[in-house]
């Protein structure tokens, strides 16, 4: 049971950072086509993206208040645990997506 928490875990982590990565890098291209500052659009388009990217990578908020409902109702801790591991695990993908785009552009461009 364990090693399929991990692996949950590790895929949303990696589904989040992508989303970010992802969608600030095409963003960014369609902000470079319209006239705008690329770079500077790079930290608005990844600070919109965060929450999507973390329901995108636990797969739907309904999955995850099922999970939550099955834990509270049916007594299963460890439901509510992967649950919680999972959703941290996705926010821990933005935040490196994040921190990743930090690292490249310097600070944040105003």
């Amino acid at each position: 049971m364990e090693d399929r928490l991990v692996i949950s875990m590790i895929q949303c982590f990696f589904i989040a950072f992508g989303v970010i990565v992802g969608g600030t890098i095409i963003g960014s291209i369609g902000s470079f086509l319209t006239g705008e500052a690329a770079l500077t659009s790079m930290f608005r388009i990844a600070k919109g993206l965060r929450i999507w990217a973390i329901v995108a990578a636990i797969g739907g908020t309904f999955d995850a208040i099922s999970n939550f409902e099955k834990g509270i109702f049916d007594g299963s801790t460890f439901d509510i645990f992967k649950q919680v591991m999972i959703i941290v695990a996705a926010m821990g993908g933005v935040k490196a997506a994040l921190l990743l785009f930090v690292w490249l552009l310097g600070d944040e461009v105003t």
